[in-house]
């Protein structure tokens, strides 16, 4: 039985204010309605009218060696204004050409490091060098 589409990734922090910023002014995943979920705080953002990223504040941060997720990706559009939003905000990201499949892939980090790939068709280049933030 195939999926049609990712539900939600949730992610735990001890960050909750910056991520959050990240998630929407970075990614433009707009912070929607949540469940009153009890004994925690926590953030939802959404891609496509549905809740892709959800957040969940923790009192301590994590060990960053206990990654449990190796990346989460998302389609995008327009790469360059992308790219211009990131370099704006001074985030770091690269930029890996996947041969004989036209799709130019962006790397980045939130801040409490999660891996994150943004997914673009090939379309004409713009500046596709990479960004140290």
């Amino acid at each position: 039985m195939p999926f049609p589409y990712l539900d939600h990734v949730n992610l735990q922090t001890a960050n909750l204010a910056d991520m959050s910023r990240f998630y929407e002014d970075a990614l433009g995943l707009e912070k929607g309605p949540r469940q009153p979920f009890r004994g925690f705080d926590g953030t939802w953002h959404y891609s496509g009218g549905k809740a892709a990223v959800n957040l969940v504040e923790v009192k301590r941060p994590r060990d960053p060696k206990s990654f449990q997720i190796e990346h989460l990706a998302f389609r995008g559009e327009e790469m360059e204004s992308f790219l211009e939003i990131l370099r704006e905000m001074k985030i770091a990201y690269d930029i890996a050409i996947v041969p004989d499949v036209e799709i130019r892939q962006v790397n980045l980090h939130d801040p409490d490091g999660n891996h994150i790939e943004i997914q673009f068709a090939q379309s004409k280049e713009g500046d596709i060098s990479p960004f140290a933030g």
